[in-house]
This record gives C-alpha cells, sequence and structure tokens, in this order.
C-alpha cells in the first residue's frame, strides 16, 4: 500500500530524485518548465521520473538520440551509476552501436519485429553471425566528402553575427539580462563546400542555422552571393529564398501530415512560380523525388506512411527542387538509426558532387561531421572556439572544449567493421 506525502515531503523526494540524477542547481529547477531545460536536463528529469518508484526494471528507450557527444557520455554515465546503486536492471532499446558498445552486456538484434540474434556484446558485435547484424555493424557512415575547391567564391559570410534573447522578469517584464545564442560569430563557406557546426546542446548552433537564412533576427553582417542581406526587407529577400534552403532534425514534425509527399515537396514551385502547368509542377516532382531515392509513384502518400528516413528524403527533395546554393541542414540523421545515416550521408555527398551544393551541416554526431564536412566551427556559449579543416580539428584539437569533445566521441567510438 502505498502511503500519501505531505506537499512538503513530495517536495523534498522530487528535490532528492533531481539531485539523484545530478541535475544543476536542482532546487532553483524545481519551478521551471520544460522548455527552459536543455535537451540533457530534460532527459535527467525524465530519468528522475523513472526512477521515483524505485523499479527493479528500467526501461530507456533511446536515452541519448539528439543529444551531443558530452551530454550523451553524461547520461549514459548516470544510467550505469544508477543502475550499480540502485541494483537496478536496464533494458537499452538504441540504434546506436557505439552506445550498445559502452553500454549492454549482452545484446539482441531486431529486424522486422523478429529478434535474428542475440548474445554477449562483444561476440555479437565484433563476429556477427546474422546478414543483418554484419549489414548494421557495417553501416556506419564512412569515407569522406568529395575535395573542395580551395579557389571557389565564397557563397556565405557573416562577420560579428549576434543573436540575443531578452529575459524578461517582474510584473513589468522588464528585461534582467540576455540569452547570448550566438554572440559576435564570424565564418566563411565557399560554394561546393561543407562547414561541419559542432557543440554541446545550447550551443547556438540552431540559432545560428536560422540567423544565416534570416529566418530569426540578428545583428551584424551576412553577405550571400556578394550580397549582403543583413537589411533587405522580406520582399527583397524572397527571391533568394530559393537559393537558400534548409533541412530540419526530425522530417515527422517538419512535414505537414495534412499534405502528401507531392504537395509537400511541390510547395516552393507554387510559392516561387516555378512552373508553367500543373503537369509541368508534377514533372519536376517526380524528377526530384528520383533523385533523392523514392518512387515517384507513392508521390500522393502521406508522411505517416512512410519511414523515417524516406521522410528525411523528401525533407531534402523539398530543399533541393528548387535548385538552391545553399542548403543549412540541421541535424538531419539525428533520428535515424545507423544503417538510415549512412544512405543520407551518401546522398548528401552525391548531390553535392552532382549540384555543386554549399552545405552548413550542424550535428552533434562527430562521425557523421566527420563524413561529410571540409571543415569545423567548434560553438561554445554562442562563440566559436575553434575552427579549422575537419581533419585537423578531429585528429588534433587546440582548444580545450574541443578536446572535451572530442574525448567523449572516442568514448562512445563505434565498433571497426
Amino acid at each position: 500500500m502505498h502511503r500519501r506525502l505531505s506537499p512538503r515531503a513530495v517536495r523534498m523526494r522530487v528535490l532528492d530524485l533531481l539531485r539523484l540524477v545530478q541535475l544543476p542547481e536542482a532546487e532553483s529547477r524545481l519551478s521551471a518548465y520544460p522548455h527552459q531545460l536543455s535537451g540533457g536536463q530534460r532527459q535527467r528529469v525524465m530519468i528522475a521520473m523513472a526512477i521515483a518508484n524505485e523499479p527493479d526494471l528500467l526501461i530507456a528507450d533511446e536515452p541519448t538520440t539528439a543529444l551531443d557527444v558530452t551530454i550523451q557520455a553524461a547520461i549514459l554515465a548516470l544510467l550505469r551509476d544508477l543502475c550499480r546503486r540502485l541494483g537496478m536492471a536496464l533494458l537499452l532499446i538504441t540504434h546506436d552501436l557505439a552506445v550498445v558498445r559502452s553500454m549492454a552486456e549482452r545484446v539482441c538484434v531486431m529486424t522486422e519485429g523478429e529478434i535474428v540474434e542475440t548474445g554477449p556484446t562483444a561476440t555479437v558485435l565484433g563476429d556477427p553471425r546474422h546478414p543483418y547484424t554484419r549489414r548494421l555493424v557495417a553501416a556506419e557512415p564512412k569515407g569522406r566528402a568529395a575535395p573542395a575547391d580551395p579557389r571557389a567564391p565564397v557563397l556565405l559570410e557573416a562577420e560579428g553575427l549576434r543573436v540575443w534573447f531578452p529575459i524578461r522578469r517582474g510584473w513589468l517584464r522588464r528585461v534582467r539580462g540576455h540569452v547570448k545564442a550566438v554572440d559576435g560569430l564570424s565564418l566563411r563557406l565557399r560554394a561546393g563546400a561543407t562547414l561541419g557546426v559542432v557543440g554541446e546542446s545550447g550551443s547556438g548552433k540552431t540559432t545560428l542555422g536560422l540567423a544565416l537564412l534570416r529566418l530569426v533576427a540578428a545583428e551584424g553582417r551576412i553577405c550571400f552571393a556578394g550580397r549582403d542581406i543583413t537589411g533587405l526587407s522580406q520582399r527583397r529577400l524572397r527571391p533568394l529564398r530559393r537559393e537558400m534552403q534548409i533541412v530540419f532534425q526530425d522530417p515527422f514534425s517538419s512535414l505537414s501530415p495534412r499534405l502528401s509527399v507531392a504537395q509537400i515537396v511541390g510547395e516552393g514551385l507554387r510559392v516561387h512560380g516555378i512552373g508553367a502547368t500543373p503537369a509541368e509542377r508534377r514533372r519536376l516532382i517526380e524528377k526530384v523525388l528520383t533523385e533523392v531515392g523514392l518512387d515517384p509513384a507513392a508521390a500522393d502518400r502521406y508522411p505517416h506512411e512512410f519511414s523515417g528516413g524516406q521522410r528525411q528524403r523528401a525533407a531534402i527533395a523539398r530543399a533541393l527542387i528548387l535548385a538552391p546554393r545553399l542548403v543549412v541542414l540541421d541535424e538531419p540523421t539525428s533520428a535515424l538509426d545507423m544503417s538510415v545515416q549512412a544512405q543520407i550521408v551518401a546522398l548528401l555527398r552525391e548531390l553535392q558532387t552532382r549540384h555543386g551544393l554549399a552545405y552548413l551541416f550542424i550535428s552533434h554526431d562527430l562521425r557523421v561531421v566527420r563524413a561529410l564536412a571540409h571543415d569545423i566551427v567548434v560553438m561554445k556559449d554562442g562563440r566559436v572556439v575553434e575552427a579549422g579543416p575537419t581533419e585537423r580539428i578531429m585528429t588534433a584539437p587546440e582548444h580545450p572544449y574541443t578536446r572535451a569533445l572530442m574525448a567523449a566521441a572516442l568514448d562512445l567510438a563505434p565498433i571497426a567493421s
């Protein structure tokens, strides 16, 4: 029988749980709402909820998806510590084999609703027997982007870019401070090249991408194709929109459930007046769906009828159909399993080579960044702390924060295939 706790006892129990999951400044967070917490902090709160009644078994369903490597390592260390201290068993569900190797003593491999292989983790992932397991282990994004032309013109340039969000408090909602999401940042991206943007959750990566596309207000200077677009009105900026596109992190939420894939992909054609007739627009839609590896015959289906990887291909098609010169890719593989990640990376490399696209690639997954990016900028607290060629940043980082990121990635290094 459960006894009823007084409000004071409930508060103390909640505070104890938040401290147990190592939530920073736990007492001051009691009145915070989820949107006021970072991704890693929200995950700690969810773990606190799950262990509140002292379970014997904790089921963790993709507990580190969409978290950067440092937060991911911290959450996994927390789960290990809680299992040891509370005597819990852990059932870990994940698509990330690096997490499996780091956490699991035994592993079950599932496909199409069936377990096809099971056994000790080192055995199953080190010497897989089933064809599906072998494909899964071999599916880590590999290779590197084709070399970029160092003489290509600069397509995108930012100088002194700043995005500060006001913090308002009190009855009069007066500004008491600012969240410095992007704070005096400068960068350059050449045509046909990929610039990777990495950093922990809350470092300002997504805000940077939105600011460069003029989707959030920013101070500083932004030049696109040699033209200063900082002060352009929305009316004058609109013709340039087709040349600057974005692919978001979660294709399920970024694709309208009320529209078919053909309508979603073709929406930009209508907005920009491309295609003289419905038949011509349909031809363009089917052509781009084929290019991203989707069956044109499925164009009239809705997003929920596609897999996660297929939805992301549709999102890429929506951006590509306008023949852009720049595509901002905001965590485009974070919600996908490793085999689908590898397919999307290969697709993005192929499209870049074919169309000479420039990518601003935002990701917390350093393996994917290494497979796609020619150069990397490392962000922390809205600022760039280090920048340079991908291989140099990955193998010989200079800034302590960059070294910490790389060390966390090595702790979760994938099994060699």
